[in-house]
């Protein structure tokens, strides 16, 4: 294509895949770190009154 071509996209023509995956990875890290946070930290201890 040359530097002079404009090309339109419509509303139906964008796929945000990238989008997507990113929200995906976002979540996994989400859920490893409440993983995390859960078994390593509050599995086994009593429950705790903070104040």
């Amino acid at each position: 294509m040359s530097a002079d071509t404009e090309r339109t996209l419509g509303h139906d023509d964008f796929d945000p895949v990238g989008t997507v995956v990113l929200i995906l990875i976002y979540f996994l890290i989400l859920v490893g770190m409440w993983t995390f946070t859960y078994f390593i930290e509050f599995l086994g201890n009593g429950p705790t009154v903070i104040g």
